[in-house]
């Protein structure tokens, strides 16, 4: 392999002189694209809540370990409900179901079923409250481990920590537990509008 040279130019932005939104513009357009964790919860009083975050990720394997992160000062729903009952479903963003994962960013008044909402099917789960996007191609399961208040003291954000305990793959995209990437079609979460389909793959061997 050889060498690499850098030959770019570079803006230097510290972040104590950052203001507003520009340490979160900075953030979300350079870490991408970002997997979206499209979150079913359910409130004490069982009412259904349903709502997309860009913050997060899988966090581990044994045992299979998510984390989403949702903001304590707006959309308190999602963040209430898993504080309140510990569960949650991740439903997981293809192209076939984009478009109502973007309906239901919309902040919706507190007790709406954004299921409804939005026109998906709320499919109960087996070993959970909150119920699963039926027109996803995977859903999982998760219990509450932990959540911990990350930044800022009334704009930051809530990390919450799940295991799973269940995962539900369509046949088809399964050879054994290996999912077919480009049936897949995931979709990624870029800056502002933007996102891009998981569709142009490549492989590279790792070193041994």
């Amino acid at each position: 392999m050889s060498a690499m040279t850098s030959s770019h130019t570079k803006t230097r932005f510290a972040v104590a002189d950052l203001s507003g939104a520009d340490p979160y513009k900075l953030a979300t357009g350079l870490i991408v694209p970002r997997p979206i964790g499209w979150i079913g919860t359910v409130s004490a009083d069982g009412d259904a809540n349903l709502a997309p975050y860009s913050f997060f990720n899988c966090v581990s394997g044994v045992p299979p370990t998510f984390v989403f992160a949702p903001a304590r000062s707006v959309r308190r729903d999602t963040l209430d409900n898993v504080r309140e009952v510990g569960e949650f479903t991740i439903n997981i963003v293809t192209a076939e179901v984009v478009e109502a994962m973007n309906a239901s960013a919309e902040s919706l008044d507190a007790g709406v079923d954004e299921f409804a909402a939005v026109g998906v099917s709320a499919v109960p789960s087996t070993l959970i409250r909150p119920p699963m996007v039926g027109e996803c191609k995977a859903n999982i399961e998760c219990v509450v481990t932990d959540i911990v208040d990350i930044g800022d003291p009334d704009n930051g954000n809530g990390l919450v920590i799940g295991e799973a305990v269940a995962f539900h793959v369509e046949e088809s995209l399964l050879d054994g537990t290996r999912v077919d990437q480009a049936g897949l079609r995931a979709i990624g979460r870029h800056a502002g509008n933007t996102y891009s389909n998981a569709t142009d793959l490549f492989d590279l061997e790792r070193p041994a």
